[in-house]
């Protein structure tokens, strides 16, 4: 046991003493017997840096860890999974948590799920196992396209705005993203000196408000995003379409979130919730989404851009193919954000019932790519609920090159999900902008549980791809992994989702027959 835990266990056990003997003592016992181990122990935890809620709640927070301390005992008799084998939240933070600061991650007992329900997923291991000598794998994006294509790591930070999380937050990651050479998506809260203070680099996300690129009509200013473009840190840039968790509805930034800071960055106005347009100003169809990412790759001086959408109605995106062919206009990369994904704010309905989920979306958008003769030129980024190595894995072998994390991110820096992302009253720091608040939260502890839990995440993918025999993540096929679909009845991926041939789409004589509908309504020219 450390000091803290030895010095908080001896604070307790002579605290429940005194209940049963306090009857008899003098009142001044009472000072030196409680009082001052608890005056002691709160001073302790406002000076130290690296639990945020015990700054924030000095003592009381500590109830807290007690609980999490025995846990890992006692969660194995309440651990579930959904119908996919997918961890509740609760294991998922206690393995971010142990990776971010670089503790033991290791289970015994073998694993908590009943490896013979339906929904369970497994890739199996090679007699030849390979050794991975490159421990830093990169992804090329834009290489077909741009003066400037960026190397990325195969697991990046999803996009978070400042508004919706701290400035400390913002700047911790920023700096973790810095340390473990990987990107941090700016979200559509615009670039800020936050993002900007430890050269991190950025994919800065361009949303509905156009948010650092916004004229006084609320429009889209060339200028400011050319100046911001083209600084050495920004690598990449997203046109944002849609959201996973609120699909087909601007970004929500409540009016209890929104500083005097916060308000002059993106030119809103204080005292009222900023709400995003659902749709972009700048452009009206496919043919024009297109001519805007390569408006955005000039003004940027050639560096990659794509868009973010979360797939809804599949013809409109098949319009998008359409486009491509007919305009010879095509995005570096395309992020497909899962129904699945977390947000700060979003009405309950779209959260939990619109938008196709993500395993079902990239193999689609996947297909759509081959179909149409583009997908060598195109990387395809998945976000939404990615927990683990062989969670990354498996979007792999759907079709994915790269992943973008938010909730990982979010736990490595402290998270613990309290729910409060939406009422300024984030009790660790993270999603809030009361100063008493986010000023507890420690950037430099902080950026390095992100860097660290990168780094982890990473390691154990490519030990993942090691032990199946694979050299890299190219190699990861849809019939590396497993399903069991009911009972004894187990198939691999390719037996469940479909992979069409390439450049089938493109006569109509090879058009896969569950495709022909949707693909002759597809027009270039509207959604």
């Amino acid at each position: 046991m450390t000091v803290r835990q030895v010095f908080i266990s001896i604070s307790i056990g002579i605290s429940i003493l005194v209940l049963f003997i306090s009857f008899y003592w003098h009142p001044a016992l009472w000072l030196f017997v409680i009082i001052l181990p608890l005056v002691l122990l709160g001073t302790s935890d406002l000076l130290q840096r690296k639990k945020t809620l015990l700054r924030l709640y000095p003592v009381i927070g500590h109830f807290r860890y007690m609980l999490e301390y025995v846990r890992p005992e006692i969660q194995q008799y309440f651990i579930e999974s959904d119908t996919n084998g997918m961890p509740i939240s609760r294991e998922f933070r206690t393995l971010v948590y142990q990776r971010a600061k670089g503790t033991r991650d290791t289970r015994p007992f073998g694993t908590v799920f009943d490896v013979y329900r339906q929904g369970y997923e497994w890739i199996n291991h090679s007699l030849a196992p390979c050794k991975i000598e490159d421990k830093d794998p990169r992804v090329i994006f834009g290489e077909a396209n741009c003066k400037q294509p960026y190397a990325a790591s195969p697991l990046n930070i999803s996009a978070m705005s400042y508004g919706a999380l701290s400035k400390t937050a913002i700047m911790a990651l920023n700096k973790g993203a810095k340390l473990g050479n990987f990107a941090h998506n700016t979200g559509e809260g615009g670039v800020t000196p936050y993002h900007l203070e430890y050269g991190g680099d950025l994919i800065w996300q361009i949303g509905t408000g156009y948010f650092g690129c916004r004229n006084s009509a609320g429009g889209f200013d060339q200028k400011l995003f050319a100046k911001m473009a083209n600084r050495d840190v920004i690598k990449m840039i997203e046109i944002k379409l849609s959201q996973g968790a609120k699909p087909g509805h601007g970004g929500i930034l409540p009016a209890a979130k929104v500083s005097r800071e916060i308000s002059e960055i993106r030119g809103v106005e204080m005292g009222k919730d900023v709400i995003s347009p659902p749709t972009h100003s700048s452009f009206d169809s496919p043919r024009g989404l297109l001519e805007f990412v390569e408006q955005l790759r000039r003004l940027s001086g050639g560096k990659p851009v794509g868009f973010k959408l979360c797939i809804g109605n599949k013809v409109e995106f098949l319009c998008i193919c359409k486009a491509m062919l007919e305009t010879g206009i095509t995005p570096d990369f395309i992020t497909i954000d899962g129904s699945e994904g977390g947000t700060g704010a979003a009405p309950i309905e779209l959260t939990n019932s619109v938008g196709t989920p993500l395993w079902d979306a990239i193999p689609f958008v996947n297909n759509a790519l081959i179909g149409i003769g583009v997908r060598g030129k195109i990387r395809i980024i998945a976000a939404g609920k990615i927990i683990s190595a062989f969670h990354m894995l498996r979007v792999i072998a759907l079709g994915a090159d790269t992943i973008n994390s938010a909730r990982g991110m979010m736990f490595a820096l402290g998270c613990i999900q309290a729910r409060h992302c939406n009422t300024d009253a984030c009790p660790t720091g993270i999603a809030t902008q009361n100063p008493a608040r986010y000023q507890a939260l420690d950037i430099s502890d902080k950026s390095e549980r992100v860097a660290h839990y990168h780094r982890s995440m990473i390691y154990h993918l490519l030990e993942l791809l090691e032990i199946a025999g694979l050299k890299s993540t190219e190699d990861v096929e849809l019939h590396h992994i497993h399903r069991r679909v009911d009972g004894a009845s187990v198939k691999d991926f390719s037996e469940i989702y479909e992979r069409i041939e390439a450049d089938c789409l493109l006569q109509d004589s090879s058009i896969p027959q569950n495709w022909r509908s949707e693909w002759e309504k597809a027009n270039a020219d509207h959604w």
